[in-house]
């Protein structure tokens, strides 16, 4: 498939994405406010996410899932890959400091750890 195409087949993945901002948070992780101590709430290689006031939808955010990728931020922070998070967690800091908080594992997914704070598009 030539580069382009597929370029273009990325790039539509996110055609009605929203853009919003992302940092991490350190552990602990839990108890989150979805599963509490449960260790099985959290999804293989650590790709989750606490929320925002505005995605936590009065905790019918828990368990959704986002694909993910870093736009732009300080020092060209972000690697070029998309990534699937999991919420776990409304975000526990008040106001919270991004639309979306995420593990120390899925922020270095996406971007190098030049910065606490990214922009980043996502789509449900």
């Amino acid at each position: 498939m030539p580069l382009l195409v597929l370029a273009m087949l990325i790039a539509a993945r996110f055609v009605h994405a929203d853009i919003g901002t992302a940092s991490f948070y350190n552990p602990p992780y839990i108890p989150t406010k979805c599963e509490g101590n449960r260790e099985e709430q959290f999804p293989p290689w650590n790709l989750f996410v606490a929320v925002s006031e505005g995605l936590w939808d009065n905790g019918a955010a828990c368990g959704r899932r986002y694909r993910l990728r870093c736009l732009s931020g300080p020092k060209r922070p972000c690697k070029h890959r998309t990534i699937d998070v999991k919420v776990v967690d409304f975000c526990p800091a008040s106001p919270c400091p991004s639309t979306i908080l995420l593990s120390r594992d899925a922020f270095a997914a996406i971007a190098h750890q030049h910065g606490r704070k990214i922009n980043i598009e996502y789509i449900q």
